[in-house]
């Protein structure tokens, strides 16, 4: 049994099989589906697995419990991936009171065909659960990133069970820093809700929380304030460093070569920069880095009378995220009818709070003129 706190069990699982979390985003450090048990005087297990894991996880929970069964099973989220399982644990232990709200149970009978109605507890935000020495308080967040989506706070261990807030991609055997895998996630899935993370956080602030138990990804124990302080500025829209991303396309490579020469430039200035060709790195992981920075350089080319495809459904990307408060600047390549940095600026206008600085136009190829503008932006960018 994997006691982490005080009567506190992780019955979770990993899965190494998949490759497309959500159907998109890659994920070769694997998922894992977390699921926890509380035994005290009362028994509640909170959550599920997805459904290929319900042997396993059906196993976990046999073991913890040893003699016992379940008073409450708790579904803080229905997404698949953490309730697949519901009905079979319901099945088994019959005499189970399933918890949630009015939302959670509409989604139940939807996926299952049964809403429980002879043996739910429906639960409001703030209201509390009883097991004995630990209470569960129901904190309830909306949009992050379902509807029916609450969290649970224990105060007896001063846990927060937080449904996909805190959660990061990877397997929890796979050894990896939190930040990188955890941005990825959090600017993929929940970027688009900054508002709602921040009413969630506005109310957790109340409660001493020692320790976040999330869906995906690692139990967090320590450094609280920090992982508290990223979500914050995730989603408050701020930058994490001053720097500047540059991100290009390039066919033939003279982009490519205009915008490495610019990333030359910054560092030649002590701007911390970083240069990704988007049309070829995850593009998760670089609509992530665009949020880090303080400032986006966008270089593509003028493509059938538009923008590369891969420019489009990256700014796309940015665009359906909230991406807002940075500094913009364009590099088009355009050998006889340039148009990407118009098209490129038409498509940002859904974004708030942007500075733009200047536009630079390539002819085909890096000249001594449009050297000079690449000079000059890297100038503004530095200031």
């Amino acid at each position: 049994m994997n006691e982490f706190l005080k009567d506190t069990y992780y019955v979770g699982v990993n899965d190494h099989e998949i490759d497309l979390f959500e159907g998109m985003y890659k994920v070769p450090s694997g998922m894992s589906y977390n699921s926890y048990v509380i035994k005290d005087e009362k028994i509640a297990v909170m959550d599920s697995v997805d459904a290929d894991f319900g042997e396993e996880w059906l196993k976990n929970i046999s073991e913890t419990l040893g003699y016992r069964s379940p008073d409450y099973i708790i579904v803080l989220h229905m997404e698949p991936d953490h309730s697949a399982n519901i009905a079979r644990l319901a099945e088994k232990y019959n005499k189970a009171t399933v918890v949630g709200n009015m939302k959670t149970f509409v989604m139940l009978k939807e996926f299952f065909g049964t809403d429980y109605e002879e043996r739910r507890l429906v639960v409001k935000d703030g209201d509390k659960l009883p097991l004995g020495k630990h209470e569960l308080t129901f904190v309830f967040a909306p949009m992050v990133h379902w509807p029916e989506v609450m969290t649970a706070y224990d105060s007896y261990t001063g846990a927060l069970y937080s449904a996909d807030a805190f959660g990061k991609f990877g397997a929890l055997d796979c050894d990896e820093p939190w930040e990188d895998e955890a941005r990825r996630y959090y600017i993929g899935i929940v970027g688009k809700y900054g508002m709602q993370v921040q009413s969630l956080l506005k109310k957790l602030s109340d409660f001493a929380i020692n320790a976040v138990c999330p869906l995906h990804g690692p139990l967090l124990t320590e450094n609280l304030g920090k992982y508290i302080e990223l979500y914050r500025k995730w989603s408050a829209y701020e930058p994490e460093k001053k720097g500047v991303l540059v991100a290009y396309t390039s066919v033939y490579g003279h982009t490519r070569t205009a915008a490495l020469r610019l990333a030359e430039e910054l560092k030649a200035r002590g701007v911390e920069v970083e240069a990704l060709d988007i049309a070829r790195e995850d593009r998760a992981f670089c609509v992530a880095e665009a949020f880090r920075y303080s400032a986006l350089v966008l270089a593509t080319t003028t493509y059938n009378g538009d923008i590369f495809p891969a420019m489009r459904e990256y700014i796309d990307c940015l665009a359906e995220r909230n991406f807002q408060s940075r500094k913009v600047a364009f590099v088009e390549n355009g050998s006889w009818a340039p148009y990407a940095a118009k098209a490129m600026a038409a498509k940002m206008e859904k974004c708030k709070n942007l500075v733009y600085l200047r536009q630079v136009r390539i002819r085909s190829s890096l000249n001594e003129e449009s050297l000079a503008e690449i000079k000059v932006l890297a100038d503004e960018l530095t200031d």
